[in-house]
């Protein structure tokens, strides 16, 4: 019976991790779309999309604390592996 708890646990953490790196590059790609430094043309626009041009405060901001938290979960992931 411990044992499967301890699987429960690392699966739990796996996954914890792998969302928390997928959050955080999402973020990243934000902020640096933010900032100019990468422009990307829209992928699937539902409405009106067009492609961020020049520097974008809010995607900046968005993309920070979109990275602050992947970069939490995978921490948090990592340390319940332990």
């Amino acid at each position: 019976m411990a044992t499967r708890n301890i699987h429960a646990w690392n699966t739990k953490a796996t996954v914890l991790t792998i969302l928390g790196a997928i959050v955080a590059l999402l973020g990243m790609l934000w902020v640096v779309q933010g900032l100019g430094i990468i422009q990307i043309d829209p992928i699937l626009c539902v409405a009106d999309c067009e492609p961020i041009t020049g520097r974008s405060v809010q995607w900046t901001v968005i993309g920070a604390i979109t990275l602050a938290v992947g970069i939490v979960g995978v921490w948090a992931g990592l340390r319940q592996r332990n």
